[in-house]
């Protein structure tokens, strides 16, 4: 069986802060969630699941749909009960048993929401037990859908649950959403239009901080530096804008941040840090935003490694999925910000207007976060990746920035 696996986020409609990830699992013949699939299937994203737990509820709350099977199975306690929302729909609310099965989880310290919920006695029987209730509304547009919506946000808010929003995916959904003062928003437009222009760079605070540590040494190590940088996308960009400036009188583009700091050498690298330190305290979007870049950045590098014969390399490949997000951080067009630094144009093509190989590549991450499912199989197949070394990949790459998110995160709470 080939899986895709992929985190979507969950954010608070007021001030755009993650509170958690929907885990989304490729839904075909083969599926977790296939009623018709053998138990040889299910058993195998079992085992995916159990093999990378703690990669998955590493940061935030997870939520994740289980049938009535995988809970009689026990699967949820395989999981941190703190760590994990346990998703419930139609087929688990309907069956004979789900009082008794909710309730005993329930009394284990286990949370639950309720997806796409409906006003009939068996789902208010449910109330009792869950936390969040679910509700796709991208298409519920017309007035009498609306009205519907509306009724099931204020009956949450009166039973004291918490609303989420789903199926966000357009400008006019999110503003629907916040019509409708639902607590929280998930969809394929939050990720990334939500956050607003910024008129200059962000930076993670964090990793000023660790720049700073290194750069004051008496012997910085270029090894660290270089690290530090290349998980932030806005330093990554500054950083090459400055080595390829005219004060430089280059002859020859840096395109590397090795290179980049060769040239413009340490003195004027511990200036360049200290003007950055500062920039005002910056908002959970844009770090969430700078955490966007780093993940598609180590996702688009791997996924480069496994492909024969590539038009562009692992490196031009990290450049790509650091440099996706910074249309959302600075306040010009992506022609505009590419135009100020030196990338191998295959890069640019697949930024500008996703053309070529690159631009494939760029689609299939993009796809990927939004859990795509057919639209990956036929990019994956297109660049000779397989979708379930695909899941794999993409499980690693959430522990590398998880962990070094927990390792920023702490430096700035110094």
């Amino acid at each position: 069986m080939e899986n895709c696996v992929v985190r979507q986020a969950i954010k608070n409609q007021k001030n755009d802060a993650v509170i958690g990830y929907e885990l989304m699992i490729q839904e075909d013949k083969d599926s977790l969630y296939n009623p018709n699939s053998d138990s040889v299937a299910a058993n195998a994203m079992v085992a995916f699941l159990s093999e990378n737990s703690d990669r998955i509820f590493k940061d935030r709350k997870t939520f994740m749909t289980f049938t009535p099977t995988l809970l009689f199975r026990n699967t949820p306690k395989i999981f941190d009960k703190d760590k994990i929302v346990i998703q419930i729909e139609d087929n688990i609310v309907i069956h004979s048993l789900a009082t008794i099965l909710i309730s005993k989880y329930r009394e284990e310290g286990y949370h639950f929401a309720i997806n796409d919920f409906q006003f009939t006695p068996k789902y208010f029987s449910m109330l009792e037990y869950v936390d969040y209730i679910k509700v796709d509304i991208s298409n519920k547009m017309d007035d009498t859908q609306r009205r519907s919506v509306a009724n099931v946000v204020e009956m949450a808010h009166g039973f004291q649950k918490e609303f989420i929003a789903t199926g966000v995916n357009s400008k006019e959904v999110y503003e629907y959403a916040k019509e409708l003062q639902v607590d929280y928003v998930e969809g394929n437009y939050i990720s990334t239009a939500t956050t607003t222009k910024a008129s200059k760079m962000e930076f993670m605070q964090g990793n000023l901080y660790q720049l700073i540590i290194e750069i004051t040494k008496d012997e910085p190590d270029i090894e660290v530096l270089e690290e530090i940088v290349t998980r932030d996308a806005s330093l990554t960009y500054a950083l090459l804008k400055m080595a390829n400036s005219a004060y430089f009188a280059v002859h020859h583009e840096t395109t590397s941040i090795r290179q980049a700091m060769v040239r413009v050498g340490i003195s004027q690298l511990k200036q360049w840090v200290y003007l950055l330190s500062f920039e005002d305290e910056k908002e959970n979007s844009s770090e969430e935003m700078l955490k966007t870049s780093f993940m598609r950045a180590n996702f688009a590098s791997a996924l480069v490694r496994k492909i024969k014969k590539f038009a562009i390399n692992s490196s031009d490949a990290y450049l790509l999925g650091m440099f996706s997000t910074l249309e959302y951080m600075i306040d010009a067009t992506i022609e505009e910000i590419l135009a100020e630094i030196p990338i191998v144009e295959e890069v640019k093509n697949a930024l500008i207007s996703h053309e070529g190989e690159a631009g494939r590549l760029y689609d299939l991450i993009l796809c990927y976060e939004r859990a795509e499912w057919s639209e990956i199989k036929v990019i994956s197949e297109e660049l000779g990746l397989h979708t379930n070394e695909m899941a794999q990949i993409y499980m690693e790459c959430v522990e590398e920035v998880n962990d070094i998110w927990e390792n920023v995160v702490g430096q700035q709470g110094k």
